[in-house]
């Protein structure tokens, strides 16, 4: 399938597109991925046991490849994908040229979970996604995933009643983490407990610790929910080498087939950096 046209969008924009799996039903996911994926993605598909879990992979990686066609013009069977030491993926140039749109270098992310799909991108800056269900649910509960938190997040938690409202802050906490990781490519290879945010109290983030080595005023991140009881964050860097700050922010809903509007969404100004905790080394 070749693309309808890409959406037009400047350096400036970020866009985001959000899929449920039941956009695509089985034998439309199994189609298109037999049509599109790479030999690497149908491996890694036929590794899954559980129908639900292979479903929820193609249907994602169909959508990577349809946003890709749709912003580049590279058909989705043709679009290589590499993939970094950290398994971070970025879309190579294609040998005969470079893609359409504008002249600067795409960037794109990708995040999945309990029948949810996520893709970013931006161009000229480097961007991280992160979907988390609510309602995810698990005997295990949350615990396990505070103990991975900075000090100053723990002790936050810790104020908050068990609940609803702290299993909210967690995921919320959890999916900037991810995003923030992704975005700078080392995934869980960077320790949770080496940066830190302050979340405001329904949504956004007031403050922000990075790890050594970066600085807190080179990301932007925002907090969305584009279904009830489904969070998604966004870390998208300000912009490289003197290149302005993104300035627009596009969310697209349901599986890309045509061109239909997005709306618009507010990018946040930025936050406060906070202080380092006592002893670290910085």
């Amino acid at each position: 399938m070749t693309p309808t046209g890409a959406v037009g969008a400047g350096r400036g924009t970020v866009q985001i597109w959000f899929c449920l799996n039941e956009a695509l039903d089985e034998a439309t996911s199994t189609l298109l991925a037999g049509h599109w994926l790479d030999e690497h993605e149908r491996e890694i598909a036929g590794r899954f046991l559980f129908e639900r879990d292979r479903r929820q992979y193609l249907v994602a990686h169909a959508l990577v490849r349809r946003v890709l066609s749709l912003q580049t013009g590279i058909p989705e069977a043709e679009a290589t994908i590499w993939r970094s030491s950290r398994g971070r993926p970025f879309l190579q140039s294609p040998p005969h040229g470079r893609p359409r749109g504008p002249e600067a270098e795409l960037d794109f992310n990708l995040s999945h979970a309990h029948g949810c799909n996520v893709v970013a991108v931006a161009r000229d800056r480097r961007v991280g996604i992160d979907v988390e269900r609510l309602d995810r649910g698990g005997e295990r509960g949350l615990d396990w995933i505070v103990e991975s938190f900075a000090p100053e997040e723990r002790a936050h938690l810790a104020t908050i009643a068990p609940g609803s409202r702290r299993d909210r802050a967690t995921l919320r906490l959890w999916t900037l983490k991810e995003a923030y990781a992704k975005a700078r490519g080392l995934g869980l290879g960077l320790p949770f407990d080496s940066f830190a945010f302050e979340l405001a109290e329904d949504r956004g983030v007031l403050g922000f610790r990075p790890p050594e080595g970066d600085t807190a005023d080179r990301w932007l991140f925002t907090e969305l929910e584009p279904r009830p009881q489904v969070l998604v964050s966004l870390a998208v860097e300000k912009g490289a080498d003197g290149t302005a700050p993104p300035d627009r922010l596009l969310i697209h809903d349901g599986f890309p087939w045509g061109r239909a509007a997005p709306r618009e969404a507010e990018l946040p100004t930025g936050h406060r950096a906070l202080p380092a905790l006592a002893g670290a080394a910085r």
